[in-house]
Order: structure tokens, then sequence, then C-alpha cells
């Protein structure tokens, strides 16, 4: 005889109870490190503050920097998927800009089920100001460049090693999202839509940048 919500199957009781700890370790970290700082929060001050053992955030999590790029990984993957989805025929800038919108018009839903989505702005800004993490998002962004790239290739039906057009594309791309990125967390905004205005205004900017031609956009 079988059960209506057997324990291991997704949605399980047993599975439900491993995403609430994981989630209660996600924001007990996000908010050690936007109170307290990342480097002096521990992984014990963040399980303590999830009420669990050191051993259990180690079977989650890899150590700190794991978990203060959960949420990021998240949205990121949200990304890709929103670029996934834009018809193969869309020209590549107008796809990656289409997905950066429908990102952010669903940020609050894909966000929201593990933590409060200004909680994730906050880590934002901990990550743009703490060195070490800001190194490794710059070594994550040259993963997700790759991959980008590759689908940008396939879509065009081009070597993306002899052809050097998706590459660069996509390195102007990620190159205003990481400005943006800095430019937002130097400023006196802390808010998700101050983020989006300026990352939209700067997208619309590539292409006249590009060429070099025509007027000048609004600052």
């Amino acid at each position: 005889m079988t059960t209506a919500d057997p324990e291991g199957a997704p949605g399980g009781l047993r599975e439900r109870k491993k995403k609430r700890t994981r989630d209660a370790l996600i924001r007990s970290a996000l908010e050690l490190f936007t109170t307290r700082g990342y480097e002096e929060t521990t992984v014990d001050d963040i399980a303590e503050a999830a009420g669990v053992s050191q051993r259990t955030f180690f079977r989650y999590f890899a150590g700190k920097e794991a978990v203060a790029f959960s949420v990021h990984d998240l949205v990121e993957d949200h990304f890709l998927d929103a670029f996934e989805a834009r018809p193969d025929g869309e020209p590549p800038l107008t796809a990656l800009r289409r997905a950066v919108s429908v990102t952010w018009d669903t940020f609050g839903e894909a966000v929201g089920e593990t933590v409060e989505p200004g909680l994730h702005m906050r880590m934002y800004q901990v990550i743009e100001s703490t060195p070490a993490l800001l190194a490794t998002a710059m070594c994550r962004s040259a993963e997700l460049e790759d991959r980008l790239v590759r689908d940008i290739a396939r879509r065009a039906g081009t070597d993306p090693v002899a052809d050097l057009r998706p590459r660069v594309l996509v390195a102007a791309f990620t190159g205003v999202m990481r400005m943006t990125g800095r430019i937002w967390g130097a400023g006196p905004d802390a808010s998700a839509e101050a983020l989006r205005r300026l990352t939209e205004r700067h997208l619309d900017a590539i292409g006249p940048a590009l060429a070099l031609d025509g007027p000048a956009p609004e600052a």
C-alpha cells in the first residue's frame, strides 16, 4: 500500500522539512551578513541562529560563501530560464534585454519563497562591498558569460570560437550589469526598483554606444 505523500518524494514531508531547514539557514546567514558583516559572521553563528548544528549546516552548504550566493544563484537561474524561453529568431541583445525585464517582473515571486526580497537586495550590497565576495562574483560572472555565449552562438548558427561576435556582445551585456551594480551599490537608494531603473537605462544604451552614432542617451 502506498501513501499519498511519501516522505522522499518531491513535495513530500521529508523534502518540505529539508527546504524549511535550508531556507532557515539562508535567512539566518543573510540577516547576519547584512547586520554584522560577512567576515565577522561564522558558520557556528549561522547554525545557532537557525537553530541547527554545525553538522547540519554542512549538509546543505559547503561554507559561508555558498550560502552567501544562494539567493543570487536562484535569481541567476531565473534569468537564464527567461533567456532560454526567448524565441530563437529574436536578436540576441533584444532577447537578453527582455529576459532581464521578465526577471525583474517576477523577482519577488522567485525570491520571496526563500527570503524577503529586501534582504536579498541588502545582501547584494554586502557582496559589492566585500572584496572576497566581489572576487567570487567576478569568477561566477565568467561562468555565466560562457553559458550565454554558447547559447547565443547556437541561436545564430555560428561557432563561438571562430566568430567573436557572441562573446563581444555578452561581454558588453555583463559589463553593463556589473557596472550598474557598482553604481547602485554606491548610491543613496538601495531599493530593487532603483537598481531596475538604472540597469534598464544602461542596457538601452548598449546599441547606441556600440554604434557611436545618433544622439547620446540621457544620463
